[in-house]
């Protein structure tokens, strides 16, 4: 799309706009007539001085910027991503594709790199290409074994505040479930807490095999006591396998009543509840959605993953069970997890390339109803992000208009054309040049270049 030309007052309407359904405020007194088709709101935006001052009926506004009737989103909202592994895979890849691969890669990528200056350098890389898609909030699981917790939850306290404004971030503690039972557990709830983050962990114990879960419902009690005592929300890692014996949704959800949690829970993967038997993968869906759990579906890192085996072609989609949760009353997010790295060697950090992509796999369309709220209200509401997320009369003009005039468009071409604005202006959607880490692929160990900055 050519840059718009914008009237020098910040005062326009955009006519002929394409709304997804679920990306509209319910509250907005200028919320648009049912969608055509089941999905889209045809509708014109008016917009004055950086705020959507009125959504009306297409055909409603004189002179304006014709958009022609192709999709506008408000900014993305990308609730799972590890802004602190991304952009190392010529450094440190993946020997073998596997999911084992993929933690030995990372965990000595980690040993040797992870300074101050590398982790950040590579988090702002991430955040710029976010930005430059339309992203306007991102959640972050940072890894936060032993020293890299203090190195790693600095940078994201410097990154959060730098960024202010333009992309509201958060951060989750990633650790696996078994380091809550060691004092290292309060330490790092404590430094959480001090980090305005999350409490969060992988359901699975260190050194163990997924199917180890018999220390689980105690270990899993010992993080929701924590993050009670200190008002935190909790984001896990969940099933990411297809071990049916290591099961633990529904010891998160028995968790979450026995010890009375009422903050926010969300629970990312939940792979293996596609392999349960219906009885049991029913009741676990039921208990999410009478406790309030959101789900996070991530079928980019999933289908990279899950069920890889060298010289066989995969026997499963490893992606979770997106509509019987969402039917069910669940909250189901789609974010694009792991970028550049050992566990997915590709992404950019665009959002909708990842809604686009589940759309296909996890087959969100026939009809295509609401999902459009997967990346923008949905995730908005889990994070606790009152005024992201949504298209209102009120809010700010943080706007993505896309060419494409229907989701089969939208689905069949990249959208690289797409325009943003933030507050009523379009931003500079330039990406940053992956030669700017060239650097950083031919870095020395820290092992061998001696003390590590923290």
């Amino acid at each position: 799309m050519p840059p718009l030309e914008l009237p020098p007052t910040g005062s326009f309407w955009l006519k002929r706009a394409a709304i997804p359904a679920g990306t509209v405020d319910d509250a907005s007194s200028g919320r648009p007539a049912d969608p055509r088709e089941g999905y889209l709101h045809d509708a014109d935006l008016r917009v004055e001085n950086g705020i959507v001052a009125a959504i009306e009926p297409a055909g409603t506004a004189g002179e304006g910027v014709d958009l022609a009737g192709g999709i506008v989103w408000p900014c993305f909202v990308d609730m799972h991503t590890h802004l602190d592994k991304g952009h190392v895979v010529r450094r440190t890849p993946n020997p073998d594709g596997t999911f084992f691969g993929a933690l030995t890669a990372t965990g000595a990528d980690r040993a040797a790199f992870w300074t101050t200056e590398d982790v950040s350098a590579r988090m702002d890389f991430g955040l710029r290409c976010a930005f430059a898609h339309g992203v306007g909030a991102i959640r972050t699981h940072l890894d936060s074994f032993g020293e890299q917790a203090e190195i790693s939850w600095g940078v994201f306290r410097d990154m959060r505040a730098r960024w202010q404004g333009r992309i509201a971030l958060q951060a989750v503690a990633l650790v696996t479930i078994d380091q809550y039972g060691t004092s290292f557990g309060d330490e790092l709830a404590d430094l959480v807490q001090r980090s305005s983050g999350i409490l969060g962990a992988v359901t699975r114990l260190s050194g163990a095999d997924h199917g180890s879960i018999a220390e689980i419902d105690a270990l899993l009690d010992l993080l929701f006591i924590k993050a009670k005592a200190r008002r935190l929300d909790v984001d896990l890692h969940v099933d990411e396998t297809d071990d049916v014996t290591a099961f633990t949704l529904p010891r998160i959800a028995a968790a979450v009543e026995r010890n009375d949690f009422q903050g926010r829970v969300t629970c990312g993967h939940c792979c293996n509840l596609t392999l349960q038997p219906e009885g049991e993968a029913a009741a676990a869906i039921e208990a999410c959605a009478r406790l309030g759990i959101t789900v996070v579906t991530l079928p980019s890192a999933n289908m990279y993953l899950q069920d890889r085996v060298a010289g066989r072609t995969p026997r499963w989609r490893g992606v979770t069970l997106a509509h019987e949760l969402k039917r069910a009353g669940v909250a189901v997010a789609v974010a694009t997890d792991n970028c550049r790295d050992a566990f997915v060697p590709y992404g950019d950090h665009d959002t909708l390339d990842s809604f686009r992509f589940t759309l296909r796999v996890s087959h969100l369309d026939h009809p295509y109803g609401d999902w459009g709220g997967s990346i923008t209200r949905v995730p908005a509401a889990a994070m606790g992000l009152g005024a992201t997320g949504a298209i209102g009369v009120g809010r700010a003009a943080d706007l993505v208009l896309t060419r494409a005039r229907s989701f089969d468009e939208l689905v069949s071409r990249p959208q690289s054309d797409r325009t943003v604005l933030r507050a009523g202006r379009p931003i500079d959607t330039a990406l940053p040049d992956y030669a700017e880490l060239d650097d950083l692929v031919r870095a020395v160990p820290r092992t061998m270049a001696g003390p590590t900055a923290a």
